[in-house]
């Protein structure tokens, strides 16, 4: 009897032992930006979050720089189940849907607490559009404030006339056109080719990314406009989501939740360091003339309007909350 009752133990234990094999998971997560770049580092903590909090049952293995897909594929990748997680520029995906493009916005939301309350009053929207397509959206983090980079000095709007510009989603290829520049879509790993074959002249995009990309190789002046301040987003599948236990899913929603509030408070602290960096290796870095100034927020005016017209009523509920 004790024999028999030892054996339906050991059978027993290597029954659950099995059962927590077959539930371990195993996730890829394909970013577009290379390690440097602190949103990879705030995921790559996430990621070890994950891991931590559900002791191994769901490890996610960080692939950067594009290595996986480039970032206009991430999106789709996701959704179609090639990746169950990646991380995605939201405005990048205003092509398929004006919603995404209010992230992009020139001089809508220009500083770190409007950013937060512009999430919060899309968020609910972009997570409505990313369902249809069987996706889910895990955390949002904002990049810090858009700067124009140039290799020319610029005072007014003018000055930008015939450019070639760095355009990367709808958004910035409007504000091309708005200001006579020509625009060319360029992704982050390949900025400094771009500039050094003459492919772009000037760049709209964080200090941060400039910092990253050694600006100063191919540009002489950073002026701090304060555009917009974009954010990528953290998707997933949402099968590949359900799938897991409840137990996982609710660890993955918190470590979520705690890489957004990571992921915020780094970009803060990355913006005056990352532009120390760019006046250490000899960049001109000011604010912009009253003029360029002035100039550029007319042509915010002109992109809301314009982006209202696309966007209709669930637009309008958006920038109402975001108002209020």
């Amino acid at each position: 009897m004790l024999k028999k009752a030892l054996s339906t133990v050991a059978v027993a234990a290597m029954t659950m032992s099995a059962g927590i094999a077959m539930a371990a998971e195993k996730w890829d997560m394909a970013t577009p930006y290379p390690d440097a770049t602190f949103h990879t580092q705030n995921i790559i903590e996430f990621a070890k979050d994950v891991k931590e909090a559900t002791g191994g049952e769901l490890e996610i293995t960080v692939h950067s720089g594009g290595s996986l897909f480039k970032h206009a594929d991430i999106k789709r990748s996701v959704q179609r189940g090639l990746v169950p997680a990646g991380e995605t520029l939201i405005s990048l995906l205003a092509n398929e849907d004006p919603v995404y493009g209010v992230d992009a916005i020139p001089f809508l939301a220009t500083s770190y607490d409007e950013a937060k309350k512009l999430w919060a009053a899309s968020r609910s929207a972009v997570e409505e559009k990313l369902a249809g397509d069987g996706l889910k959206v895990l955390y949002a983090v904002a990049w810090p404030a858009q700067g124009l980079y140039t290799a020319k000095p610029v005072n007014s709007v003018e000055d930008l006339n015939g450019l070639s510009f760095r355009a990367y989603n709808a958004a910035t290829s409007k504000l091309a056109d708005l200001t006579g520049m020509v625009a060319t879509q360029v992704e982050v790993p390949e900025i400094p080719t771009a500039f050094a074959t003459g492919i772009v002249e000037a760049m709209m995009t964080s200090s941060s990314t400039g910092a990253n990309s050694k600006a100063w190789d191919f540009v002489q002046n950073f002026y701090d406009v304060q555009a917009w301040l974009p954010k990528n987003m953290v998707i997933v599948n949402a099968k590949a989501f359900d799938s897991l236990s409840p137990d996982v899913q609710k660890a993955v929603m918190d470590a979520a939740a705690k890489a957004e509030t990571r992921g915020w408070d780094m970009s803060m602290a990355e913006t005056d360091a990352k532009k120390k960096i760019l006046v250490d290796n000899g960049m001109n870095v000011a604010a912009p003339s009253a003029e360029l100034k002035s100039g550029l927020a007319k042509v915010g005016e002109q992109m809301v309007a314009d982006w209202l017209s696309e966007a209709g009523d669930e637009g309008q509920a958006i920038i109402d909350a975001f108002k209020k």
